[in-house]
């Protein structure tokens, strides 16, 4: 539920919690922290061009000027200092290890946990997952939750730019276009980029086994 509510988004909870029980060495959240002025927000934008899901915006890379690009328009949400900025009570947060916040920066769109929509690694994020991973002795990272075309898919591609091998837990993700033009195409781009969809059913979460 929500302004930008994803349908089927809080049946995930089911299998992130079953997920969240197995021995990972860092299970890690991630959440919009929009300021109120966000960029992609259609109340950041005078009408008739600011409709939410229909138009979209240019924005300039904060660290470059001249380089931008163009981002879609939201409704407002996950708003700093909101209910709608808070993790959904059907995940049992309290086997995570960290939260991260994103998209703090008011002027750069963050689909990814790693990185803004330039590649920058800055205060839009509340800090460098990267390197947290790698501190933690990470290598090997499954991915899940909303929305599948936009923050998994791009949270994803980073990670295996930042040379982890990256599992998508398909039952673990929604997404606001199921079909051809959403996550379907950003599956076709993970098998392009060796980028493994998996079923929690599967051996590659099974072999992660509880102690017994």
């Amino acid at each position: 539920s929500g302004a930008l509510a994803v349908a089927g988004g809080r049946e995930l909870g089911t299998p992130i919690n079953k997920l969240l029980a197995l021995p990972f060495t860092l299970k890690v959240a991630t959440r919009d922290f929009h300021p109120a002025d966000h960029v992609s927000f259609d109340t950041s934008h005078p009408p008739p061009n600011n409709k939410a899901f229909e138009s979209s915006t240019t924005i300039s890379n904060p660290q470059n000027p001249s380089e931008t690009a163009t981002i879609p328009i939201w409704p407002a949400h996950c708003i700093q200092g909101t209910p709608g900025a808070e993790i959904i009570p059907e995940i049992d947060i309290s086997k995570v290890d960290r939260i991260i916040d994103k998209g703090r920066n008011k002027r750069v769109e963050m689909f990814s946990a790693f990185s803004d929509a330039f590649g920058n690694k800055s205060d839009a994020a509340s800090f460098d997952l990267a390197a947290y991973m790698r501190g933690e002795g990470v290598s090997r990272i499954f991915v899940v939750g909303l929305a599948g075309e936009y923050c998994v898919r791009c949270t994803a591609i980073d990670a295996m730019k930042e040379r982890f091998e990256v599992l998508i837990v398909e039952e673990g993700v929604k997404s606001i276009d199921e079909g051809e033009k959403g996550w379907e195409a950003a599956k076709k781009e993970f098998e392009d980029k060796r980028i493994k969809v998996v079923s929690i059913d599967g051996p590659e979460v099974q072999n992660i086994q509880v102690p017994s």
